[in-house]
């Protein structure tokens, strides 16, 4: 969203879009825009502090003094998620954006959490955000619940059922037994895993896989 916050920004301040990005020409000049100053500890791990010129801000005091809706653009970075739908609801072009990244549960963000931060099943989720608007798409996951925690799980099935409902197609390689039960067909390949395995089981709905003989994952379902 951040190329549409500086396409805000710049008309209504009327200055260059480049001074609202701090990896350009509006970062804070002491910290240059990392909001944070390292301090060498020799044989020890670096100190971070908070950068005393921005106050951790990350822009120089001149691009703060600009303003869109009232809010300057540490202000605007500051905000969840939850609170930019809220805020910028006249703004067309961020809505959509925005809108998906509450509809995958991540609301809670702020716009300028660094990507770092943030663990496997929320840097996944925002993948996925990004492909909600679309559809006559197919997609194909390779085990997507590895690593995730189970609350995560409910999202990305959560996620995957919209993109199956806006005309998508969603192939999933999964031995998670919750993304089995929620699929609309199964192919079960087996009887085991490799050497013991390698043939198709049993095709059909998560119903028909209970009856199926020979089937681990129906028995286990």
């Amino acid at each position: 969203v951040m190329d549409d916050l500086r396409k805000a920004f710049a008309p209504a301040n009327k200055v260059d879009a480049g001074l609202f990005s701090f990896n350009s020409k509006g970062a804070c000049e002491a910290c240059n825009g990392s909001g944070v100053v390292y301090t060498d500890l020799a044989f020890l791990d670096a100190f971070k502090s908070p950068c005393e010129v921005c106050q951790g801000r990350r822009f120089k005091e001149e691009v703060l003094a600009y303003k869109l809706d009232g809010k300057s653009i540490s202000d605007v970075l500051a905000m969840t998620v939850a609170q930019a739908v809220e805020h910028f609801q006249n703004r067309k072009e961020m809505v959509p954006r925005l809108q998906a990244m509450h509809d995958v549960g991540l609301s809670y963000l702020t716009l300028g959490q660094p990507l770092s931060t943030l663990s496997g099943g929320e840097c996944q989720r925002i993948k996925l955000a990004s492909e909600l608007h679309k559809d006559g798409s197919v997609y194909v996951m390779d085990e997507p619940t590895t690593g995730l925690h189970m609350s995560d799980i409910t999202h990305l099935l959560a996620i995957i059922d919209r993109l199956v409902d806006g005309g998508n197609t969603v192939i999933v390689i999964e031995h998670n037994l919750d993304v089995v039960r929620n699929a609309d067909w199964i192919i079960d390949l087996g009887p085991e895993g490799g050497s013991k395995g390698g043939e198709v089981v049993f095709e059909g709905t998560p119903v028909d896989l209970l009856k199926a003989k020979g089937s681990l994952t129906g028995q286990y379902l």
